[in-house]
């Protein structure tokens, strides 16, 4: 089989705007099991969106922007469903900006001879496959941008933005979460913006520019979150999996206490996740255990046991069409900086 053989299907994304899940989420709500917890998670959702003076921060960890959900994440952007975006930076740069270059994603299977996609230049996720080749046009578009700076520390916020404003002239698809984010003024934050084609592109930059570079700081990222969190009077979480999004944004509570600030702990929460509770990781704690270090309220928090591409469609149409994201204030946090 030739590499064309392998990329042939592309994955195609989800539109919450056009399926209406309302129904079927009110159904769930008299259900049991993980139907009840989705549909308590989606009434969560919702009354953040409803919530007057409430900031909605979505983080991100996973695969569920090459897995269908990218349409989703900006659609919630553009109809000001969401306020901040805290990510891996997998899921901005290897997947969303990627497409926004022109590339796609493909259905794959992982009962594949690894060994022949990689003489292929073949990567894969799971079930779905990814061209090396176009992957590492996306690093060195990192590098162009990067080549395009200041030489100086930037926050990821920064840098991404720089990513948006790029788009807008060099684009090949329509609405992506980067360049949507950039026009509504939206900030995306990737703690760990390295670990991703953002890290091969920034290291080729850094090499061809040895004195004279930009880099990624982290900790202003931490700061700038924080000084978000302290700005609004109450705060909830949309979290797609665990991992690093997940703590660096309930961190900004303690942070601001560390900064004499005291601000209320995140009022609203929903974390769908796979991983298990039992081994003490970051992705899989429970809210409530959360409450313990004072970063998350358990008044109305909901933990969702699911494979996110199969739950996070329905209660983000749920929320669309409820219809409540049509009165919400625009915080356009990016302003602040």
């Amino acid at each position: 089989m030739k590499k064309e053989d392998y990329l042939k299907t592309t994955v195609e994304h989800f539109d919450m705007t056009k399926i209406d899940a309302t129904n079927i989420i009110e159904a769930m709500k008299k259900m049991s099991f993980t139907s009840r917890d989705l549909g308590r998670a989606s009434e969560i959702y919702d009354m953040m969106i409803k919530k007057k003076d409430c900031a909605i921060m979505l983080t991100l960890a996973g695969s569920t922007s090459a897995g269908g959900c990218m349409k989703i994440y900006s659609d919630m952007i553009k109809n000001n469903m969401i306020d901040v975006v805290v990510a891996t930076g997998a899921s901005i740069v290897d997947m969303d900006f990627f497409e926004a270059l022109g590339f796609k994603h493909y259905h794959g299977t992982p009962y594949v001879d690894d060994n022949k996609l990689r003489e292929l230049y073949i990567d894969r996720i799971y079930d779905t496959y990814i061209d090396e080749k176009e992957l590492q046009t996306c690093d060195s578009t990192i590098a162009k941008i990067a080549d395009s700076l200041e030489p100086r520390p930037y926050s990821s916020r920064e840098f991404i933005k720089e990513m948006g404003k790029y788009l807008t002239k060099h684009s090949k698809k329509k609405d992506s979460l980067v360049q949507v984010a950039y026009e509504h003024d939206v900030p995306i934050f990737c703690p760990a913006f390295s670990d991703s084609s953002a890290g091969f592109g920034l290291v080729l930059h850094q090499h061809n520019r040895p004195d004279k570079h930009m880099s990624i700081d982290s900790v202003k990222d931490f700061y700038e979150l924080t000084r978000i969190k302290m700005s609004v009077p109450t705060s909830g979480l949309l979290m797609i999996g665990g991992g690093v999004p997940k703590n660096f944004a309930q961190d900004t509570v303690v942070c601001a206490e560390i900064l004499g600030k005291e601000v209320p702990m995140h009022a609203y929460t929903v974390q769908i996740t796979v991983a298990d509770v039992r081994d003490g990781a970051c992705s899989s704690s429970t809210l409530k255990e959360a409450s313990s270090w004072g970063k998350v309220d358990t008044t109305y928090e909901q933990m969702v046991y699911a494979e996110a591409t199969s739950v996070l469609p329905l209660l983000a149409s749920y929320a669309y069409h409820k219809g409540n994201w049509k009165n919400r204030k625009k915080w356009q946090f990016s302003k602040m900086f």
